[in-house]
């Protein structure tokens, strides 16, 4: 700091005599004067440099709260930075969540994008449409590879099996297809059975691939099925419908093990936690794991639902309601967990992206992703093959989304 001028340094010592005069401090009057040579000086009786003194005061006070405020912004920017694992040295790679601005806009369906879905090892994304079409894009460069057509109405829904040898898809045509990947995506099996648009006829259907005999039909809901989710054990099922609940299924009985109500509008969408989230789940809802391991990291412990409500329910397996997020604007239309199990992906009819913390409950961010509905997410699995043939050792972090505006996008780092 450098030093006061003379005459700043005059200012305020005749400053500081008026006040000590006004508030009659005579001892102090008189030390202050005799140390800064004005034992002759008389006070301004309308208190001309006190008048200054207090107008220098609250500018410094004025410039403390600016200075406080600017440090509070630093502080906030610094911890963006460090859960950026671009921007902070040694960051992992798996703490990454999606960020504007999307790496790839995939321009191509005519009609609304309905669902998205990643090859489990290649750079290969399929996304699904009302034009009754599927399309293969490369999800590094962007570029089309294929457009699948096959369905006569409108294509709902898209997964890739964990092998990533099948794509399968439902359709508003009643039929469920099944593309061979290897096969250059050739459609090798159609299969028959539901009554109406895939799952309006309020049933869930089991199929053995192999023969394309369905093995078991679920009843149990009393509205049209929305949304379907596997547990990774392939045990367990949950299914969302229209009549505002979430079920779950045993699969090898065909029973159902828990009814979830609390939702106050449609269920669009239903999807498990992978056993990485549980820790910050317990987190959130201040529970203990199990003391058996076994049984704290089994499948299907954990899941999640959204609703036309405008909320999202995390659920036990048991069936309570664990929290409720709120924050979207409008209908919850699709969920995705992370793979390392600290966030929950939303989107919704608001327009939006919300990445939320699994630990806490609190939105991290939200992002302006489409123009219009957004309809559907899905979060890259697995890990890319190297060039040697070899499995890259960092796990897919690319998040993909599509929306009622006619496009999907990437979102990578």
């Amino acid at each position: 700091m450098s030093a006061l001028s003379e005459r700043q340094r005059d200012e305020l010592h005749r400053a500081l005599l008026e006040y000590l005069a006004q508030s009659e401090f005579q001892e102090a009057y008189k030390a202050l004067a005799n140390d800064a040579g004005l034992q002759s000086y008389e006070p301004d009786p309308k208190g001309k440099y006190a008048a200054l003194l207090e107008k220098k005061w609250l500018s410094t006070i004025r410039l403390q709260k600016k200075n406080m405020e600017l440090e509070a912004k630093v502080r906030q920017l610094e911890q963006e930075l460090q859960s950026a694992p671009s921007a902070r040295r040694g960051a992992s790679a798996t703490d990454w969540y999606p960020r504007s601005p999307a790496r790839h806009v995939l321009m191509g369906h005519r009609q609304p994008v309905t669902d998205v879905a990643f090859h489990p090892h290649f750079s290969q994304l399929a996304t699904a449409s009302e034009d009754t079409t599927i399309k293969v894009y490369d999800w590094e460069t962007g570029e089309l590879e294929q457009t699948l057509k096959g369905h006569t109405k409108p294509v709902q829904s898209i997964e890739f099996d964990h092998s990533g040898q099948y794509l399968v898809s439902c359709a508003s045509d009643l039929s469920i297809k099944l593309w061979d990947v290897a096969q250059g995506w050739k459609n090798v099996k159609t299969m028959h059975g539901h009554e109406h648009s895939v799952s309006r006829d309020k049933s869930l259907r089991i199929w053995e691939t192999a023969t394309g005999f369905c093995t078991k039909t679920l009843l149990g809901h009393d509205d049209w099925v929305r949304a379907v989710a596997v547990a990774d054990d392939g045990r367990l099922l949950a299914s969302g419908s229209s009549d505002q609940s979430v079920r779950l299924w045993d699969v090898q009985t065909g029973e159902t093990r828990q009814e979830l109500r609390g939702h106050e509008h449609v269920v669009e969408c239903v999807a498990f936690a992978p056993v990485s989230a549980y820790s910050a789940i317990r987190t959130l809802v201040g529970i203990r794991a199990p003391k058996d391991d076994a049984g704290a990291s089994l499948a299907g412990q954990y899941l999640a639902s959204g609703s036309r409500d405008k909320t999202i329910r995390l659920w036990s397996q048991q069936g309570q309601c664990l929290r409720v997020l709120t924050g979207h604007d409008n209908w919850v239309r699709a969920l995705v967990f992370s793979p390392n199990g600290k966030h929950l992906v939303s989107v919704s009819d608001d327009k939006t992206m919300r990445i939320w913390d699994l630990s806490n409950g609190r939105c991290l961010k939200v992002v302006d992703c489409h123009s219009h509905f957004v309809t559907c997410v899905a979060w890259g699995r697995g890990s890319v093959p190297a060039s040697d043939g070899q499995q890259a050792a960092a796990p897919i972090n690319v998040v993909a989304t599509g929306s009622v505006d006619l496009c999907a996008k990437v979102w990578a780092p």
